[in-house]
């Protein structure tokens, strides 16, 4: 079994991939801007923004997580994700790594029912058009054979390890302090969290 590869490595997937593959002792790698080590795991700094240290980074990998986040900044993300993807798909290539991306919905936009892997890009934010064209960059290299890869869309966060987590500070935290919840969405439509 080779490595697999964390790049993002202390966000909340980040670390809570890292618990898994330290409990299975599964050789990891942790990928960030400033990785804090992690018994077991082999720790990289590298910006992913840059196409060499991307590269460096993966080089080894058998599988590759993709689960940076980024300033939660349209301008960031415009600059950024784009050249993030493109370096991590050409990482992966090189080093014949399988890449698993942990997505949103945002390139969904608006929906009637639910969201499904055949439900089509229809973005209804700027955000949304981003991570539309980064997952079209993705799902390109699959449909050429180029590369073996999946993504796995996540509706919001929430729970004690994502304190910024929408439900958190809108729901959990005011009924701590026996305060009123508020919410962004409609109440009468499901919404899941996770």
């Amino acid at each position: 079994m080779g490595i697999t590869t964390i790049l993002g490595a202390g966000g909340t997937i980040g670390n809570g991939l890292a618990k898994i593959f330290a409990a299975e002792k599964r050789p990891f790698r942790l990928v960030g801007r400033n990785p804090k080590p992690m018994a077991g795991a082999e720790v990289v700094a590298a910006d992913l923004a840059d196409r060499d240290q991307a590269i460096r980074a993966v080089a080894g990998s058998d599988v590759v997580h993709l689960v940076a986040g980024l300033k939660y900044d349209i301008n960031v993300w415009r600059d950024l994700w784009p050249r993030i993807m493109a370096n991590t798909i050409e990482a992966c290539k090189r080093a014949q790594a399988k890449l698993v991306f942990l997505d949103n919905v945002y390139m969904y936009g608006r929906v009637a029912g639910p969201m499904t892997e055949k439900t089509p890009h229809n973005p209804g934010s700027k955000k949304g058009e981003v991570r539309a064209r980064i997952a079209t960059m993705l799902l390109d290299e699959v449909k050429a054979g180029s590369l073996q890869a999946m993504i796995a869309r996540a509706p919001d966060f929430y729970g004690p390890e994502t304190p910024n987590g929408v439900a958190n500070v809108l729901v959990f935290e005011p009924f701590s302090k026996g305060s009123t919840a508020s919410w962004l969405v409609n109440a009468d439509l499901p919404h899941s969290l996770i």
